[in-house]
């Protein structure tokens, strides 16, 4: 009999980009034994993970919540590896800070019991009902993360046995997320704390399906947790791992056409020459790939991606502080504005926010390595719509607001001690990503932007291009990156044996 590892290894697979998904592909086809070379647009891998250092603090430039730990645990456990052979993880204590007004300040305990408490001290009754509303949530995590997410979405006959029928009924996948929460819980400050973890899936909770829910389940049971050092060590681990098995990962190296043989792609081309493939996967932005392939071999075209709903871009700023600032957690959700009127100047009616809600994070609360002793990181993030006119002196107008905000509730003067600052929105993810529109979060999961409703994993044209990454299945977010570089990996598999 043959031996199919050895088969593989006479095969070669190209994957665009060393981010989340890129990685998670090209380590499991390693993993096979097919040739596997990551070429990487930018100087080091990770995507919007990437990192960069300047006067001795050390800035994540992207993704800052690690949830979903078992999603890591079972990407690793698939390589006979575990999370804590490249990092180690601590759970934060409170997860976060929810900012309310200068003098309401709700600290959320990562332990369960201390949380019902909190949420009686709210609204009589509200213990028991976050009870019934996790029972419920704890069923759509274990079923949608256990069987859907793991769904290349190709067909809808994969969702057609009655088991998932029954599921797809249980999930509340036709409610909206604003309905369902409103049946549990009537304390606008409890449903401020519950819909919040909607935002990161990039929709308002009206438009968002009930089944994510199971969002509020992996933060309040799994827990919000922080790999000492930086997210980016995730990356470093992720790496570790690609190249032990093989991977080789080639860097500066943007892909600028593809070469064909009738139905299929031959190679790519990039600055240094041709890479020929038998299957290339492309885990770089969907649209853009789309745009160097060209009209005839495209999966859709322009006015399709202009009909998607995005989710938010992102204004970011990475201060380093040469003092320690007080009152701030690891993680800081600014709620003290509307948040109905900042939502609708992102979805509804596209603009700049007239009075935005914003994030801080301080990551050298948790951590000393990421700051010189007695300074503060600092990575303050504005949701927005996508595809703005941005510039220099729109950001400085929001750096100031923000400060203005930041100083009183802190109490204290920041911006005579930032030794260090730099700013990131729309042109810098278009730039430094292709994003689409200088979006920051992928599409929005939207029903109408759910499993086989979602841009497709497979080229419709072309027999061995793929796509992997937040614009595909299953979604945006670090953990379903990991997922959909596993499913696009296994449906490479199946394909070319």
């Amino acid at each position: 009999m043959s031996n199919p590892f050895l088969m593989n290894k006479n095969k070669k697979i190209i994957v665009i980009g060393a981010g989340f998904s890129g990685l998670s592909t090209a380590t499991a086809l390693a993993d096979l034994g097919y040739q596997v070379e990551i070429l990487e647009k930018n100087e080091m891998a990770g995507g919007r993970a990437r990192v960069f250092s300047e006067k001795g603090f050390m800035f994540d430039m992207g993704p800052s919540w690690y949830w979903m730990p078992d999603i890591f645990e079972t990407y690793f456990a698939r390589f006979g590896k575990k999370p804590s052979d490249y990092y180690d993880l601590i759970r934060l204590d409170p997860s976060y800070a929810v900012i309310l007004s200068k003098d309401e300040v709700i600290d959320l305990p990562a332990n369960y019991a201390d949380l019902r408490d909190l949420f009686e001290t709210f609204e009589k009754g509200a213990a028991n009902s976050l009870d019934q509303f996790l029972d419920q949530a704890s069923y759509k995590y274990k079923v949608g993360i256990q069987k859907f997410v793991w769904k290349p979405s190709r067909k809808i006959t994969e969702f057609l046995s009655l088991g998932l029928l029954i599921d797809v009924l249980r999930l509340d996948v036709f409610q909206s997320f604003y309905t369902h929460i409103r049946k549990f819980f009537k304390s606008p400050t409890l449903l401020k704390l519950m819909e919040f973890p909607i935002l990161f899936l990039g929709a308002i909770s009206q438009n968002t399906p009930a089944m994510y829910s199971l969002m509020n389940f992996a933060e309040i049971k799994l827990g919000t947790w922080y790999p000492m050092g930086g997210m980016h060590l995730i990356v470093k681990g992720m790496v570790s791992l690609a190249e032990e098995k093989g991977v080789k990962i080639t860097y500066n190296s943007e892909v600028s056409s593809f070469e064909m043989a009738g139905a299929k792609v031959k190679g790519v081309y990039t600055k240094s020459g041709f890479h020929e493939a038998d299957a290339v996967v492309a885990s770089a932005d969907y649209h853009h790939v789309e745009e160097v392939l060209g009209e005839k071999y495209r999966n859709y075209d322009e006015s399709y991606w202009d009909k998607r709903v995005m989710a938010p871009s992102s204004l970011l700023f990475y201060l380093g502080v040469s003092k320690r600032i007080p009152r701030l957690k690891h993680h800081n959700l600014f709620f003290d504005r509307d948040f109905k009127i900042h939502s609708q100047e992102i979805y509804t009616d596209p603009q700049w926010p007239s009075d935005p809600l914003f994030y801080v994070s301080a990551p050298s609360v948790t951590d000393p390595s990421v700051a010189p002793e007695g300074c503060e990181n600092i990575f303050l993030l504005i949701p927005v719509a996508p595809d703005l006119a941005d510039n220099e002196e729109v950001r400085e107008k929001y750096f100031g607001q923000l400060m203005d905000r930041l100083e009183e509730y802190c109490g204290v003067t920041i911006r005579d001690s930032i030794v260090y600052k730099r700013s990131y929105a729309h042109k810098d993810f278009k730039n430094d990503y292709h994003a689409f529109k200088g979006n920051a979060y992928g599409l929005a999961n939207t029903l109408m932007q759910t499993a086989i409703l979602k841009p497709s994993l497979k080229n419709k044209n072309l027999k061995n291009l793929y796509y992997t990454g937040q614009l595909t299945v299953p979604g945006p977010g670090v953990p379903p990156s990991l997922i959909s570089g596993l499913v696009v990996a296994s449906e490479v598999h199946k394909e070319l044996n």
